[in-house]
């Protein structure tokens, strides 16, 4: 299997961190939407939130194959993660350390600060608005999660379906120790947003190829294919065997 390969290690290692960071913002998402419920709501709005993350993964997962079969979504899924990274460089770089800490202890339904509250800081709202705002993120950002892992790994099969059951399962079953995890630890996020921009940055030129050249192979391909079977260069013509002369 590829994944045992050089190449194949690095790329996963790029997809634990692209699911780690990706999962882990979803999650403070949903923390940050659930804090301002009160706490007999809270717990279930994270719990809808999570199982819509989850759900929405497996299905972004399953269609996988059929969405890299589409010339040109490589290059709108680089935009899309281009955005992302200017969205999260925005976020790190300003700070907002007491949000993601109110998302942390909804999350953890525990006071980390030890101020005597759970997210107490955070704006009240409605069930309804916490569903709604979770739900519209969930959406986003379980599609950013698939295309970005099928960016990075679409020519190393097992290494995509590592990276898509990874992304399943941080948002099932580790979405408050991922957020907790980011909140105390910053470098993590930073590096997984450099991983994050490479990716995206490489699915805008592959796809921008693919739409150039209007197939999904690299133009190499083209090349290999055209190639006589006798093994000469692609391009190059033999030279006709001399006719045959008879002794007088």
């Amino acid at each position: 299997m590829e994944i045992f390969t050089y190449d194949g290690f690095l790329i996963l290692l790029q997809v634990i961190g692209i699911d780690l960071v990706l999962a882990g913002d979803n999650a403070i998402v949903i923390g940050l939407a659930a804090a301002g419920l009160p706490k007999d709501q809270r717990a279930k709005a994270i719990l809808v939130g999570i199982i819509a993350a989850t759900i929405m993964r497996i299905g972004f997962a399953l269609i996988t194959t059929q969405l890299l079969a589409i010339i040109g979504l490589l290059l709108v899924g680089g935009l899309l993660l281009l955005w992302v990274c200017w969205k999260m460089w925005r976020e790190l770089r300003e700070g907002g350390h007491e949000a993601e800490h109110a998302a942390a202890e909804a999350l953890a339904d525990e006071d980390l600060n030890k101020d005597g509250t759970i997210a107490g800081g955070a704006p009240r709202k409605t069930f309804a608005q916490a569903a709604t705002q979770i739900v519209i993120a969930d959406v986003s950002m379980s599609l950013d999660n698939v295309l970005a892992v099928a960016g990075a790994a679409h020519a190393h099969p097992t290494v995509l379906i590592v990276g898509l059951v990874l992304s399943v399962a941080l948002m099932g079953f580790a979405a408050s120790f991922v957020a907790r995890l980011l909140n105390k630890h910053r470098w993590i996020a930073f590096i997984g947003l450099a991983i994050i921009l490479y990716v995206a940055l490489k699915m805008m030129y592959d796809g921008a190829l693919e739409i150039i050249h209007g197939r999904k192979e690299h133009p190499a391909v083209e090349l290999i294919e055209a190639a006589p079977a006798t093994g000469a260069p692609a391009g190059t013509t033999t030279a006709p065997a001399p006719a045959a002369t008879s002794s007088p």
